[in-house]
């Protein structure tokens, strides 16, 4: 099946939610409300034609003063048996910078939202475990937002001279030196 024939069967299932449908060089995005995501996603993994069981990709955009919802999560979807691709992206707001957890649908996005998370602040409800993956748990702020300051934090992260002390330590078992 063809990608903009994928967007059409999820218009024609979420009339409402289907805000937007993309097609640049042979790859659509369709950009949907954030309140369905799960139940959209469950429709293209079980629905039989569709069948996306691989999701590739989830990242976090910020559009800081670009757009009206700041941030997006997209997705990027394959489709293993059919050999079909789809990026799925859903609108989040800053004021409210959460969006249902896929979770359920696919084990394999566990850690993507987590790193979501992490570096943009977009929280999952229904995850089972929604903290940071790449970042100790007391680090301020998401590095990847666009107000994120370009030096980092303005004072120096609380672990910092930690670290330095257990590298000193650990380095007496370096093989190379």
């Amino acid at each position: 099946m063809e990608p903009l024939q994928i967007a059409e069967k999820i218009k024609e299932r979420f009339p409402e939610e289907a805000l937007a449908i993309r097609e640049f060089r042979g790859q659509v995005s369709v950009t949907v409300k954030k309140d369905r995501i799960r139940d959209i996603c469950r429709f293209l993994h079980d629905e039989p034609d569709l069948f996306f069981d691989y999701p590739v990709d989830l990242c976090g955009v910020d559009y800081m003063g670009m757009k009206e919802s700041r941030f997006e999560v997209v997705y990027h979807l394959y489709s293993i048996k059919h050999r079909h691709a789809l990026r799925l992206k859903a609108e989040v707001p800053e004021k409210d910078a959460r969006i249902d957890s896929v979770l359920p649908v696919w084990a394999g996005v566990n850690w993507h939202e987590r790193e979501c998370y992490d570096m943009f602040g977009i929280s999952f409800t229904g995850h089972p475990d929604m903290r940071r993956v790449l970042l100790p748990e007391d680090w301020e702020g998401h590095p990847l937002r666009k107000d994120y300051p370009v030096k980092g934090p303005e004072k120096e992260w609380s672990g910092f001279l930690d670290v330095l002390e257990r590298s000193k330590k650990y380095r007496r078992f370096d093989w190379q030196g």
